[in-house]
């Protein structure tokens, strides 16, 4: 697997003309909201950081489709659907599990979905249609204490956003240092397709969502 993984992003590297724009999130909000819808669910249904990620990423899409879109030939050809792919890391390598209509989906809902993928797929039990028609790929490395990293476009898409971990910082705001949450993440994206400018838009769109959780819910 991690050959094959290999030959595919090789060909991704040579073939697509990559750029990468990196943006801090505030996560406060977030973490608080996480922490209250927690508090109602058992143990097996709580929902994730990367759940809220996920919901915003696709709300924000809705607003980007040149990111979620692919290239053929000369022509951009833009998805009439928002299917976010999240990877997921198996024996011997990655897998990409893909939540279909992502933006038109419930918090516990990605949760619930995402948690059974990704169980298929580390226990080699994956069906086809966990894996097929993600049209914007995430890969989260929160878990592993990461403080910034950019990803590899999983062709045939046009984008893919590297999320790193939500971290416990000092920030200084009106002045004053004080312990807050921060998170970066970084939006790797095929410069056929876009441009710096409609992605740094992107990124600043998503904060609307991160940083305002209850526009999610709404």
């Amino acid at each position: 697997m991690r050959q094959a993984i290999g030959r595919r992003l090789v060909e991704s590297k040579q073939t697509i003309p990559h750029f990468y724009v990196t943006h801090e999130y505030k996560m406060e909000a977030v973490m608080d909201m996480r922490k209250q819808i927690n508090a109602y669910l058992p143990e097996n249904e709580k929902v994730s950081v990367n759940d809220f990620i996920l919901k915003a990423v696709a709300l924000t899409l809705r607003q980007f489709p040149n990111l979620n879109a692919t290239i053929k030939g000369n022509e951009i050809i833009q998805f009439g659907h928002v299917n976010v792919g999240v990877a997921v890391t198996v024996p011997g390598g990655l897998m990409t599990v893909v939540v279909k209509d992502t933006d038109q989906k419930a918090l516990r809902q990605i949760s619930g979905e995402v948690k059974a993928m990704a169980g298929r797929a580390r226990d080699g039990k994956v069906k086809p249609e966990d894996v097929d028609g993600s049209t914007f790929s995430t890969s989260n490395l929160g878990m592993y204490d990461v403080e910034d990293f950019i990803a590899i476009v999983n062709p045939p898409e046009a984008a893919i956003l590297a999320i790193s971990s939500a971290r416990e910082v000092p920030v200084v705001e009106n002045g004053q240092v004080k312990a807050g949450w921060r998170m970066k993440a970084t939006i790797s994206v095929d410069h056929r397709v876009s441009d710096g400018a409609e992605a740094a838009q992107f990124m600043q769109a998503l904060a609307g969502f991160l940083e305002n959780p209850v526009r999610m819910l709404v």
